[in-house]
Order: structure tokens, then sequence, then C-alpha cells
């Protein structure tokens, strides 16, 4: 196999891999093209899952997706890391693989099947900037890195997802943890959330505050982190 000359190993590989890894957990947008099958990407309602790095698409069998299953495919997934004008948002990540179907589910509302419909990484190369030299192959035995699971990427998702989803269950956990009626919590806000612990700003009638949440242990999972989420802020998160 020939190298390709447009990738060159930049970063070191861990952080090329959890730079990767949080970018695809984390999207601005995402683009899905199969060569030789035009307009697979654009089907309506496929929306994008990371599935501990593997890029995992939602259709209904018959769809266009899933015909073309068994076929290389290219995932193209923007940066959403970090504020929306920050640089940060200029990063690009590649995913080169095959289709697979990885799952099956039944849609809540009226009973249709639908399938689970996999990128299988074969390649993933991390481009930090518009110039398309500073390509970096990212190897996938690190990519696949257990350790990656909780990245930067799914921490910023995670804080956007309860403050923007569990506004109530914020508030009222505030309201418990200092007096406050709830109707005089204006706002609460989720931020710097890691591991081990998670910042709580909130506003009332006295003015701005701000609190650090240390867990009573260091989360290792996603779903671990949600439980210490849902125990230490009473949230459904």
């Amino acid at each position: 196999m020939t190298a390709d000359p447009t990738i060159r190993p930049q970063l070191d590989p861990r952080e090329a891999a959890a730079e990767a890894r949080s970018i695809l957990a984390c999207p601005a947008s995402v683009t899905l093209m199969v060569p030789g099958r035009s307009g697979v990407g654009a089907e309506d309602g496929l929306g994008l899952q990371d599935a501990q790095g593997t890029p995992t698409f939602l259709c209904v069998p018959g769809s266009g997706l899933a015909a073309a299953v068994g076929r290389e495919a290219v995932v193209t997934v923007r940066s959403g890391l970090g504020p929306s004008a920050s640089k940060e948002r200029a990063a690009v990540v590649t995913i080169t693989g095959r289709l697979e179907v990885t799952g099956n589910d039944t849609c809540e509302c009226c009973a249709e099947p639908r399938l689970f419909v996999s990128v299988v990484p074969r390649t993933v190369a991390l481009c930090s900037g518009p110039d398309a030299a500073e390509r970096t192959h990212v190897p996938l035995a690190e990519y696949a890195a257990a350790g990656h699971a909780l990245n930067r990427g799914f921490l910023q998702r995670s804080s956007e997802h309860a403050n923007d989803c569990h506004q109530d269950q914020l508030r009222r956990s505030v309201s418990a943890a200092t007096g406050t009626p709830v109707g005089e919590v204006l706002g609460v806000a989720v931020s710097d959330l890691r591991p081990g612990r998670v910042t709580l700003s909130w506003v009332d009638p006295q003015g701005a505050h701000r609190s650090v949440l240390t867990f009573p242990r260091t989360a290792r999972t996603p779903a671990e982190l949600g439980d210490l989420l849902r125990r230490e802020l009473g949230t459904g998160c």
C-alpha cells in the first residue's frame, strides 16, 4: 500500500486520537458519502450516533443507506468543539470504512423497523486547519482505545444536553441544595464537566453564584458519569 503523501504524523498519536474522538462526539456538521451511490447521505432522519468511535446512522430497511450496506463510505465530520467562533471549529475528521448493519430498533411512535448502519473505521484522518497539508493520520488502535470514551467532545455535548433539556430539574436541584424557592432560581448552567467533577452556576435575586461539585468517585465510562450526574444534580441526563 502506498502512503497518502498529504497525511503526515504531526501530532502525538494519543492527542490526535483524542481530538478525533472529541470531534465525532461533538460535531457541527456531518457528511456521509458513498461512492457510486448519489444522495445516500442526504436522506432524511439519518442522524449520527457515536458508537465508541464508530459513526453510526439510523435508517429504515429499503432506504438508500440500507441498500448501500457492504460498500465503502466516507464520513466527514466538522468540529463543534468550543465556542462557535473558536479556532477549534476549523478542524475536520474524515473516516473511511465499510458500511455494516450493527443493530436494529423499532420506532416507538409507529412500530416501524429501523437499522443501525455503521461506517466501521478503516482509516481516520484529522485535519486541524484549512490547509490540507495539516492532515494527520490517526492510528486505529489508539483511536478505538477505551480511554477516549470520556473525551472532551462527549463532555461538552453532555453539558449542553443538561442545560438545554433538563433546566427544570437543574433549577429544582439548586433550590433543594440552597433553600432558594424554585421560582427564584432564574437559570442554571452546567459547565467544565469532567470525569471527577462539574461546575454549576445559577442566578437568583441575590445575584450570580457558582459551585464546583466533586463526585464521590471518578467516572470511568459514560454510563458511570451519567449515574453520577443524576445523583449529584437530580437530572435525567
